[in-house]
């Protein structure tokens, strides 16, 4: 490529994007395995251990410059059991589709 610009079918950036939808999606089934499972798991060891979260946050980031202005937050990511079961899955099903 001239300039040595990236071009859209730059197998790093596909690959890249692919890891982030998979990141994404593995954390959207995972909150939903973690909501199930506290709906319809009876109070026991197991779903204590499958529901004890980790959370890591951002507090609000803002940006104010002379032409423009942005705010961005706050930003938590939770992190337990099932969350990296739902990503393993989502990894799994694209690894074989794609």
């Amino acid at each position: 490529m001239a300039g040595g610009l990236v071009g859209v079918s730059d197998p790093r950036l596909r690959s890249l994007s692919r890891v982030a939808w998979t990141l994404v999606l593995g954390m959207f089934l995972g909150g939903l395995l973690t909501k199930l499972s506290e709906l319809f798991l009876p109070e026991s060891a197991a779903r204590s251990f499958l529901t004890t979260s980790v959370a890591a946050s951002i507090e609000t980031f803002s940006v104010d410059l002379v032409a423009v202005g942005f705010t961005i937050g706050p930003i938590w990511i939770t992190l337990n059991v099932l969350t990296l079961v739902g990503i393993g899955i989502v990894a799994l099903v694209a690894r074989s589709w794609l």
